[in-house]
């Protein structure tokens, strides 16, 4: 059989292609894959190959052209970026070399060669501590167990699954090694698998204290669980092993910042910034903080600063977009397109930038052009995630079979009794921080954080059951001391982000999925629905991209049905729960008559008027959702109908939707 023949499939052709490089068939294996690239001129592995095929045929025109081509493709493609640098190296291009191995390390740091060439061309230039410092990393990849190095590379380039599968093989027989237990807990972590990472990284650190990477790694194993308390934890143990160093500085400002301590943040974030006073990140770290803190100007000077010192900081640049009240100059618009231009930008920055220009160009009334940036921004965290409708409806509905009339009857009179908790849910971008920023505006009422409690509780009892969480079934066996100890445990563990009043808030939307459980485990909690009209909700929320969580909103489609299946499961726990347990606020209604929805959400909570709930944005507080700016001014209508201007490119959102569409 040829290689030419159609019957060979794009793998078999790779293959053979690989063959012929490893024969010295250099231009054979470049036409190999041209064969593929017919077929799929987006076949990122046949660019890779054609470039190294092409460099070693000493065409470096050619070669440069698949790498460029590999770029556009998959922009942080780590053998392509080491690639490029063996190519500018072959060129002489030492520093364009140096540049390029660089990105090959931070896509793929167990490219080991990379490492080597990239220390001795920096040795080269005189750079002798910088070429220390990496081939140190190439000599600890050298010893690393084979398994491991190839479960690192699998890991890198996107193949989880099979990282995987090498990874449980190697700790099958080598059961406490570190790195490989290091390794599995990252691949859980990828794969949503987050309580089985955080245990490996728990058991980890106790075999081995002082690995740093493993405390690093565990801290953001327990911050992406919001377990906010225990992260600062580890942050602050590195720390105090260190307290000069930046690095640890930074993540304790950022665990401080978790928890509610703005001031310790910004104080270490400054202290990073006088030794590294031009370190992006840490720039736009601070933005974050000061924003929160209601700083604005402040932290507009701090995100331009980070922009400033790297152009290509598509994180800074949405943090500006993201302050909702901030216009973009004329200038820092055109910045943001010349770097769109770019085929080496990384994956985020290309989606930030374009849910950037998505808000400056609605600015400029441009919303043919804005809606193109927003989609594009969608389209590309779509493809990163492995969100499906379908499975949230029927997890949704879940909730309805089970949470039935008898099971609230039987459970009466049972939970903690406690009853400071507000509950303040629904959509995200349907009103909520406006809802909490007025009623924590009420001397007896604390405003926290979207707290992660409940979702931590439901986690729990979900479990594993044949692979399968058995949650919320189990409700029905829940005993009533259980019960109790669950409500008991929120309450303890929320106590942290309390100010010292009688009651608090506790505003994280997604609850809605979970009133069953809350009403179980605190019968005497409230429970506010706050809603939106369903166009301005759901497109708000296309229009925005949120820091975790929230997958639906990336498709109109997407966020449309789940707007409706939101809906319908509210309506389910009117008809099951007893009268009046949930109180529902529409946005428009708090807009139309402010004091009048004011007193009605204070007559359910049996709290007297204070007029400072209806001088809201007085309130000084740290507000940390993406309405911060918004729920610091009067009551305003400018978010009524925004969705209007973008009509004609709605059409699946409506579809979605339904009735509910109006």
């Amino acid at each position: 059989m040829s290689v030419t023949s159609p019957e060979l499939t794009e793998e078999e052709l790779l293959d053979r292609a690989r063959q012929a490089l490893r024969d010295r068939g250099f231009v054979e294996a470049v036409e190999i894959c041209n064969q593929v690239l017919t077929r799929d001129p987006d076949n990122a592995e046949a660019c890779y190959i054609s470039a190294v095929g092409a460099r070693y045929a000493q065409d470096f025109a050619a070669a440069a052209r698949f790498i460029e081509r590999l770029r556009e493709i998959a922009p942080e493609h780590g053998r392509g970026w080491q690639e490029a640098g063996h190519l500018a190296r072959d060129r002489g291009a030492i520093e364009e070399a140096i540049a390029a191995y660089r990105r090959a390390c931070e896509f793929n740091p167990a490219l080991e060669a990379s490492w080597r060439h990239q220390a001795a061309l920096l040795e080269r230039v005189g750079q002798a501590a910088e070429a220390q410092a990496c081939l140190a990393q190439a000599e600890r990849l050298a010893a690393m167990p084979p398994h491991l190095l190839a479960v690192t590379n699998h890991i890198h380039e996107g193949r989880i699954l099979k990282a995987e599968e090498i990874c449980r093989y190697f700790l099958q027989h080598n059961p406490h090694h570190i790195e490989g237990m290091r390794l599995l807990a990252d691949i859980g972590r990828r794969l949503g698998a987050l309580e089985d990472a955080e245990f490996l990284l728990e058991s980890a650190v106790t075999f081995e204290p002082d690995n740093v990477q493993l405390r690093l790694d565990y801290m953001q194993v327990l911050r992406q669980r919001q377990k906010f308390a225990a992260a600062r934890e580890q942050a602050q143990i590195l720390h105090e092993r260190d307290p000069e160093s930046p690095v640890f500085q930074s993540h304790l400002a950022i665990e401080r910042m978790q928890t509610g301590d703005y001031q310790r943040a910004l104080d270490l974030f400054e202290a990073v910034l006088e030794r590294l006073p031009e370190d992006a990140a840490t720039l736009t770290s601070r933005g974050h903080a000061l924003k929160t803190y209601g700083r604005q100007n402040d932290a507009i000077a701090s995100y331009r600063a980070a922009t400033a010192v790297r152009p290509d900081l598509g994180d800074a640049y949405y943090a500006l977009a993201n302050l909702k009240t901030f216009r973009f100059a004329d200038e820092e618009v055109a910045a943001m397109h010349q770097q769109l231009e770019r085929t080496d930008l990384r994956l985020m920055d290309r989606v930030h930038l374009n849910f950037a220009l998505g808000k400056a160009h609605e600015d400029l009334r441009e919303y043919e052009t804005s809606f193109g940036f927003y989609d594009a921004g969608n389209a590309l965290k779509r493809e990163q995630l492995r969100y499906s409708a379908d499975t949230m409806t029927a997890e949704l509905r879940l909730q309805a079979d089970v949470c039935t009339t008898d099971l609230f009857e039987k459970s009466a009179g049972q939970g903690c009794a406690a009853p400071d908790p507000i509950f303040i849910l629904g959509l995200p971008r349907a009103g909520s921080t406006l809802l909490e920023q007025i009623l924590a505006s009420h001397s007896q009422v604390d405003g926290t954080l979207e707290l992660p409690d409940i979702l931590a509780i439901a986690q729990r009892l979900k479990g594993r059951a044949g692979g399968e969480g058995n949650y919320p079934q189990n409700l029905h066996d829940l005993s009533p001391d259980t019960l109790r100890e669950l409500g008991e445990s929120y309450i303890e563990s929320t106590r942290i982000h309390r100010q010292g009043a009688p009651f608090f808030i506790d505003k994280m939307p997604n609850n809605f999925r979970h009133i069953g459980l809350i009403h179980l485990i605190l019968p005497n909690a409230k429970i506010i629905d706050a809603r939106r009209d369903a166009m301005d909700c759901c497109f708000s929320g296309y229009k925005q991209l949120f820091a975790d969580g929230q997958q639906f909103t990336y498709g109109l489609t997407e966020v449309g049905q789940y707007y409706r299946d939101y809906v319908d499961l509210m309506a389910h726990w009117d008809a099951v729960l007893p009268p009046g347990r949930v109180l529902r606020v529409q946005h428009e209604d708090v807009l139309e008559d402010l004091e009048g929805q004011v007193r009605r959400m204070l007559d359910y909570l049996g709290l007297d008027f204070e007029p400072a709930c209806l001088e809201f944005h007085k309130t000084e507080r740290a507000v940390r959702t993406a309405s911060s700016e918004q729920v610091r001014r009067p009551i305003n209508r400018s978010g009524v109908a925004q969705w209007k201007p973008y009509e004609p490119w709605l059409g699946p959102l409506k579809d979605a939707l339904g009735p509910l569409a109006g």
